[in-house]
Formats: structure tokens, C-alpha cells, sequence
């Protein structure tokens, strides 16, 4: 058991450690995010505008090249050439194969059918690349001589990683998440509170995974067909517990500079952007990502027992509570403060080591 647990701590700290040197550019995007949602709410700014589209292209092209971001603190974290781990990280968002791949369309390389994947602002697969990249950067260096290594090894590294990612590390990952969304839709069938409540407790940990990604694209297919979504209601009390956890961390540190970290992860988290609060302050922590959990779960099955609905696709946050005008609104918003007081309440209660 303590293998066990080292072992996730481990995988743990490393994540956290990877996602650390970006979190204050994350609050930064996700602030920049939830205001641009309140401007346009209130229609100050248009959203066909090309100022929107300007503002909006610094606030998303974060997330959207987030692959690219993490290559090079994975690269710094694990031991790799960072420049070498960017390329490839600039294969996966080059832009012929993701519009293939957001059609829904494979490709064959060599005759061989490439399963087709969306991997802007994917997490795990860039991660598992440089990995990957790390020991065969070692191995290359040993094999090949001084007089070609300069030249011909990145050339081996980034063909060989390349490939391994684009036919093994992205499709894992939306296998996995292609299940977890056909598993939502059975249980969501059988019982709304149950469902919510299931989905309420794993969705944040399914973000460090990316394997969020397939249940988003279920919401949005849900959207456009159906003209509502229950994911995206089930899924918002979870993002709340996320800013909960750390406003409690928050108040039990005494480290001026963390808290301030904190303070901006909580705002970021209440715009939408989970990332801050969950990477910088309650994964590390452990013990108030648990809080995250079920302050999720709990506040997740609220909202499912309010048959709130989504009428257009927006991440759930205090900005586009709108969105889930109807039956159920008042209960909706009742499970989204829910979730904040059980993760704000946990996490307070709770005792780990936090500077």
C-alpha cells in the first residue's frame, strides 16, 4: 500500500510540477475569458465583432495551444530537449491534420488507419509524448556516433514519438473517454440524481486526463440536435467545488505569494477556468482535490434532481448561468452553491500541510 501510494504521489507531483510554471497565465486566460462572457452578456461588446475576435484570440489561444505550452515544461520537468518536445507538440495542432481530424475523418499513413483525434487543449497525450521522448533521446544518444548525433537524432525522436503519439497515446485517450460518455448517457437513463452525482465526482479528476473532452463533444452534439444538454448542468457544480477547495486552502495559508495564487485560481474557477485552482492548489495538496470530489458529487446530484438543462453549449460558470434559464434554475443554482460550501466546508476541515 505504501508503494501504492508513493507511486500516485509521484504521478501526482509530477503533473502538478508540469502545470506550475503556467498556472498564473492560466488565471490570467480564464479571467480574461469570463470577462469577455460578461461584456457580451450585457451587450457592450459583440461577439461577431473583430475586437471580440482579437480579445478572444489572447484569451483562448492558451488553452488552444496548450499541447505546445506543456511540451516544454513537461521537456523541462522530465529530462528532455524542450525544443525537440515543442515540434512535436506542434505536430498534434498542425493545422491539415486537425482539420481531418475535427471532421471526424482518419487518415492512413502507410496504409496503416490513424484513428482520428482533436488534441487542442488535450493534456495527457503531449505528457506521455515527452515522456516517451525522454528515454528515447537517451537511448539514441548512446547509439549514434558524435559526428551525425547533432542533426540525425532529433530527426529519430520526433518521427518515432510523432507516430507513437498520434496512433497510440491520443486514441487511448478518447477510447477511454468515448466510454465514459456512453457509460453517463446509460446511468443518466436509469437515474438524473445518480448520474449527477457520479459525474459530478469524477469530472474534475477526468479533466487531468483530458478525458473530459468526449463528454464536451457529447454536450455539444446534444446541443445542436436536441437544442439542450443535461452534461454541462451535471458538470457545474463541480467547477464551483474546484473554487470552494482553494478559497479554503487560500484562507489557511500564510504565505502571502500562495495566497495570492490562490485568490486568482478561486476567480479563475468561478469564470469557468478550473485549471489554476486544481493544477496550482488543491492537486498538490491532495487532500482538498478529495474535497473537489465530493462537493461535486454532492452538488452534482442536486442539479441532476433539478432536471436543469443547458439551452446553448457554455462551460459552466458564473457568467453563463443563463444559459440553464428553465425548469429547474433556481435548484441548479442552489447545487452549484452546494458544491462550493461541501468543497469549501471539507477542505477547511481537512488536515494536510499547506505553506
Amino acid at each position: 500500500m505504501k508503494e501504492k501510494k508513493s507511486m500516485i504521489s509521484v504521478v501526482i507531483d509530477g503533473v502538478s510540477g508540469i502545470f506550475l510554471p503556467i498556472i498564473n497565465l492560466l488565471s490570467a486566460a480564464g479571467i480574461l475569458k469570463g470577462v469577455l462572457a460578461i461584456l457580451t452578456a450585457a451587450n457592450l461588446l459583440s461577439g461577431a465583432g473583430e475586437t471580440y475576435m482579437v480579445l478572444n484570440a489572447m484569451a483562448d489561444s492558451l488553452f488552444y495551444f496548450l499541447p505546445i505550452v506543456l511540451a516544454f515544461t513537461a521537456a523541462k520537468k522530465l529530462g528532455a530537449d524542450p525544443f525537440t518536445a515543442v515540434v512535436i507538440g506542434g505536430v498534434l495542432l498542425y493545422p491539415a491534420l486537425t482539420n481531418v481530424f475535427e471532421a471526424g475523418t482518419g487518415i492512413f499513413f502507410a496504409g496503416i488507419p490513424m484513428k482520428a483525434v482533436i488534441y487542442h487543449s488535450s493534456v495527457i497525450p503531449i505528457i506521455l509524448a515527452v515522456g516517451l521522448l525522454s528515454y528515447v533521446e537517451r537511448l539514441v544518444d548512446k547509439i549514434l556516433p558524435d559526428l551525425i548525433k547533432g542533426f540525425l537524432a532529433p530527426l529519430i525522436c520526433i518521427v518515432t514519438v510523432g507516430l507513437v503519439t498520434l496512433f497510440v497515446f491520443g486514441p487511448i485517450g478518447k477510447v477511454v473517454g468515448d466510454g465514459m460518455a456512453v457509460a453517463y448517457e446509460f446511468v443518466y437513463q436509469i437515474s438524473p440524481m445518480l448520474a449527477g452525482g457520479i459525474l459530478g465526482a469524477v469530472i474534475q479528476p477526468m479533466v487531468i486526463f483530458g478525458f473530459h473532452w468526449s463528454l464536451v463533444l457529447v454536450a455539444m452534439n446534444n446541443v445542436s440536435v436536441k437544442g439542450s444538454d443535461t452534461i454541462l448542468a451535471l458538470i457545474g457544480p463541480a467547477v464551483f467545488a474546484q473554487a470552494g477547495a482553494a478559497f479554503a486552502v487560500c484562507l489557511k495559508s500564510r504565505d502571502k505569494n500562495f495566497r495570492s495564487t490562490c485568490l486568482s485560481a478561486v476567480l479563475s474557477a468561478c469564470f469557468g477556468v478550473t485549471e489554476p485552482a486544481m493544477f496550482g492548489v488543491n492537486l498538490p495538496l491532495k487532500k482538498p482535490m478529495a474535497a473537489v470530489c465530493i462537493g461535486g458529487g454532492v452538488g452534482g446530484a442536486v442539479a441532476g434532481l433539478s432536471g436543469a438543462q443547458a439551452m446553448a453549449f457554455a462551460f459552466p460558470s458564473l457568467v453563463t448561468l443563463p444559459v440553464f434559464l428553465g425548469n429547474g434554475f433556481g435548484l441548479y443554482v442552489i447545487s452549484c452553491v452546494v458544491g462550493f460550501l461541501t468543497a469549501f466546508s471539507l477542505a477547511m476541515v481537512l488536515k494536510y500541510d499547506v505553506a
